[in-house]
């Protein structure tokens, strides 16, 4: 008798043991991660979120350094229309971002490449007056820069082609003791609309920039 219970206990402790070692079902179903989750609490992200992020950071900071220049208002363009000394002449972009020119009036320059402007000059040209015009459009001196913040003289200057930031801040009387001077933040128009970037000082600055020099705490 005693060895029959003892062979019951036997095998019931081997049954308890070989329960335990198996997995439970839903413990092998991993749960799927929420994109709140990832981004909160510091879960695994799926791969889907981190190819938008690099999708939206990378364009935006390729953008703002390799937009090509665009006309704006105090730009001022040499214009030559081969065959018509009447019309070539120097263009200022007036503050509609306009240029106005002897029989087509004023021709939208604002948001451009020198490129743009002269195929619709062209264009505007062909529509009425010349057959087949041939257009060349260039810069001649260049909208002007601003430097605001924690600079001795704040204010506009005029643009010189290759400037860096650390130019625009010596032509504007260099730091104020106060100034944080290892980067600074510029606004610039992309695509139409302004874009903030902090950047340093050796950064390559464009016609129009706004160079803020921020102030330091300590």
């Amino acid at each position: 008798m005693r060895l029959r219970s003892l062979l019951v206990l036997l095998f019931a402790a081997l049954a308890l043991t070989a329960c335990a070692r198996q997995a439970p079902r839903y413990a092998a179903a991993r749960m799927p991660v929420s994109e709140l989750d990832a981004r909160m609490y510091g879960a695994p992200q799926p791969a889907s979120y981190a190819v938008r992020r690099v999708q939206q950071v990378v364009p935006e900071a390729a953008t703002f350094q390799d937009e090509p220049y665009t006309l704006d208002s105090g730009d001022k363009l040499r214009i030559v229309v081969f065959g018509q000394d009447a019309l070539s002449n120097n263009y200022t972009v007036d503050a509609q971002g306009a240029v106005t020119m002897p029989l087509i009036g004023a021709v939208n320059a604002r948001g451009m490449t020198t490129a743009q402007l002269n195929g619709a000059i062209a264009s505007r040209l062909k529509q009425s007056f010349i057959r087949d015009p041939s257009v060349a459009v260039e810069i001649e001196v260049y909208r002007p820069f601003f430097v605001l913040g924690e600079v001795t003289y704040p204010g506009q200057y005029p643009y010189v082609p290759n400037m860096t930031v650390e130019n625009a801040i010596a032509i504007a009387g260099g730091f104020t003791p106060r100034a944080t001077k290892d980067r600074v933040t510029i606004t610039r128009k992309v695509q139409g609309a302004p874009a903030r970037q902090t950047l340093p000082l050796r950064h390559p600055i464009r016609p129009g920039d706004t160079v803020e020099v921020a102030e330091r705490w300590f």
